[in-house]
């Protein structure tokens, strides 16, 4: 099969007709064998019943349907593990992504040979409150992914090469990451084009001003564990031995004071009444803490049934 086309969605009942009807003029057009995964993440209208119809006139459209709400990421990552086909294309089911932008898309997988393309959105029927969010969120994730030729990282219009699908587990609000997930993955032929925005037809947008904020955490979880994840004392031993060591040298430094003080007869104090002994105590406690939360972080990873989990590009055996 050439193409598995995912499309999650949430109370979109309106536009999947159109959707669907516009995919299979495009893979008709261009014959391609494609299936279609509709998502339905526990939509409260009639989606579900919409998808039903729409599979019982053409068999390439296939749906799972979730119980309740999940969020977008546990949608694709459902619909990653169905998909058959040589090339993965995800797509938003509000009409603001363009299938007729599918055979460029394919094309740059199996010809350029890109492990996956990020769709940019380069003209946005966006307001302000949502285009300059997104700039600045997008301008840390280059700079912390370190994938510096994406300019939108959020694109839901994306080709994946099937292997790099079966690779990668989506979770959480992760989806914004997929291509810095792909890139931890071992897939670092990364690349994109420029698709067309198209203004919503149908409905409102599922997506508030916390998807911003929730983000920027999640950038900060990905990049951790992807840096630090399987040598977690790399992290915790390493800032708490520092920790350790600049309390241990002030509280010496307060103890010194004192004794340099005694020994020419000048006056002193206890060291107990001086702040900076208790700010070195607490700097040295946390700095334990630090060493021994690494220590048990090392612990966990050691006993992890992935800790020889690696991803194999290929092998040669005689």
């Amino acid at each position: 099969m050439d193409i598995s086309v995912i499309v999650p969605l949430y109370n979109e009942a309106e536009s999947l007709p159109e959707l669907a009807a516009w995919i299979e003029r495009v893979m008709r057009d261009n014959s391609f064998s494609y299936e279609v995964w509709f998502i339905d993440d526990g939509s409260t209208d009639s989606s579900w019943q919409v998808i039903g119809e729409l599979s019982r006139k053409n068999p390439s459209i296939k749906g799972v349907s979730f119980r309740r709400n999940y969020g977008k990421s546990p949608a694709l990552n459902t619909g990653f593990v169905r998909a058959e086909g040589d090339v993965v294309i995800t797509m938003d089911a509000d009409l603001q992504d363009s299938p007729d932008e599918i055979p460029e898309l394919y094309r740059m997988i199996t010809q350029d040979g890109y492990d996956l393309v990020s769709g940019w959105k380069q003209k946005r029927y966006d307001p302000l409150s949502k285009t300059i969010p997104t700039k600045l969120f997008n301008a840390t994730a280059r700079k912390v992914s370190g994938i510096n030729n994406l300019h939108d990282f959020n694109c839901g219009l994306k080709a994946y090469r099937n292997e790099v699908v079966k690779h990668i587990e989506v979770y959480g609000d992760m989806h914004r990451y997929i291509p810095y997930l792909a890139k931890n993955a071992g897939f670092a032929r990364i690349g994109e084009k420029v698709v067309k925005h198209q203004a919503r037809k149908y409905g409102t947008t599922k997506f508030g001003l916390d998807r911003f904020v929730n983000g920027y955490l999640d950038l900060a979880t990905l990049w951790f564990t992807g840096k630090f994840g399987a040598k977690p004392m790399h992290f915790f031993g390493l800032l708490g031995s520092l920790m350790f060591f600049i309390g241990f040298i002030a509280a010496a430094a307060v103890g010194a004071i004192k004794l340099w003080n005694m020994y020419h007869g000048l006056q002193y104090s206890l060291v107990t009444d001086s702040p900076y002994f208790y700010i070195a105590l607490t700097t040295m406690l946390l700095g334990t803490q630090l060493f021994l939360a690494g220590f048990v972080g090392e612990l966990v990873v050691r006993n992890s049934p992935r800790r020889n989990s690696y991803e194999i590009r290929s092998e040669i055996r005689h």
